[in-house]
């Protein structure tokens, strides 16, 4: 017994080393390709434009801390736009509070975004692009509120809010 706890107080570190090495580095294969998308850019052209926080989400798919995006405590009138692209993505009427600490919506603008089958962290998720340019968004879950009953777990570094539209 001992040596089973002990066994398993080891590879917990290793467990959460392996999770953030996917969160930061696993790139899940998409839908359409670089090429196919409207805005193509280069890494370097996309790190003159984003933040390296921004770059490592939206171009290499990884994930902000919960908590820590102003997004997810926005609730004034008005688009969530890709930070990318510009390319308006959810309206503040399909916000809602998850408790998640990522912004959350209950239903894109048609046409906005696109989704693909993401394979890390030993799970199967759907995952969630910009249309226009493909940065990763986050991930869509069937636990939302109704009508759709889908919660669209945004990371807010990928988006940017403009009021009043």
């Amino acid at each position: 017994m001992h040596r089973r706890t002990l066994l398993s107080a080891a590879l917990v570190p290793i467990g959460t080393a392996t999770g953030l090495y996917f969160l930061s580095s696993q790139t899940p294969p998409m839908e359409k390709t670089q090429g196919e998308f409207e805005i193509t850019k280069t890494d370097e052209e996309w790190k003159e434009i984003l933040t390296p926080e921004q770059f490592n989400v939206l171009r290499k798919h990884g994930t902000e801390r919960a908590g820590t995006s102003i997004l997810d405590k926005e609730y004034g009138k008005g688009q969530f736009v890709c930070a990318g692209c510009g390319l308006p993505l959810f309206v503040s009427e399909t916000k809602f509070n998850s408790g998640t600490g990522w912004p959350s919506f209950n239903d894109p603008l048609p046409g906005a975004i696109d989704t693909s089958v993401d394979k890390s962290l030993f799970s199967t998720r759907t995952e969630v692009h910009c249309h226009r340019c493909g940065g990763h968004l986050g991930h869509v879950f069937e636990d939302g509120p109704k009508p759709t009953g889908l919660r669209y777990c945004m990371n807010g570094i990928s988006m940017k809010f403009v009021s009043g539209s």
